[in-house]
């Protein structure tokens, strides 16, 4: 939901950004031609002005003066053109970069999620299939289809496999002790546990610790 939040700010973001900038298109764009009518009643100006002259050289040289500012007003449109076209061409660029890296970003999250979601189903069929410390060779071939099915690789499978027998063992050592004590077939549950899971003596030691403490703390 977050990534989702975060894609969504993003898209208004991006929104927000491209509304202003055409605002200040828009905006440029009707000064520019306000600026253009007023230089073309200029020139028109100058067009009556010559031909009221009397004398031919006058009017000669407002004609000229009048058709030098059309075609500087020609170049000046021509020239604006060229860089909308140029602008519009770079913003589209920007957009479809933008969106590709959108999109890159969402699909890597979406593999990042269905990536964790195959690891946590992984590690419930481990669970199930250790839950009493002997894996037969029907669990073993159930948790192999499982396995290839989620695309789980080998060092995967190892970390999950290793925190799954430490936490079945952690529960195990909960179980035992819940009544402050531990009973003769707890103790021997937990040596065959510990043999098949290959638990160090200091691990059992730091997990029974832990245990007991918690033990206290609640009685306490």
């Amino acid at each position: 939901a977050q990534d989702d939040q975060k894609v969504a700010d993003e898209l208004n973001r991006r929104a927000n950004e491209e509304a202003q900038r055409r605002a200040e298109e828009e905006a440029r764009q009707k000064f520019e031609e306000e600026a253009y009518r007023k230089a073309e009643e200029e020139a028109q100006r100058k067009t009556l002005e010559a031909r009221e002259h009397a004398e031919a050289a006058a009017r000669k040289t407002a004609e000229a003066e009048a058709k030098q500012m059309g075609e500087a007003l020609e170049r000046k449109k021509k020239e604006e053109a060229a860089r909308r076209k140029v602008e519009e061409e770079d913003r589209k660029k920007r957009e479809e970069e933008g969106r590709k890296q959108l999109e890159s970003r969402m699909a890597d999250q979406a593999r990042q999620q269905t990536k964790m979601m195959s690891l946590q189903a992984y590690a419930q069929a481990l669970k199930v299939a250790w839950s009493d410390a002997e894996m037969g060779k029907e669990e073993e071939a159930i948790v192999r289809t499982v396995r290839t099915a989620l695309g789980v690789t080998s060092d995967e499978h190892i970390g999950l496999e290793q925190e799954i027998q430490l936490e079945l063992y952690l529960e195990a050592i909960v179980t035992g002790w819940k009544d402050g004590h531990i009973t003769p077939e707890d103790s021997e549950r937990l040596d065959v546990m510990r043999e098949k899971f290959k638990i160090s003596a200091d691990e059992h030691l730091r997990m029974e610790k832990q245990v007991r403490s918690e033990i206290l703390r609640q009685r306490a």
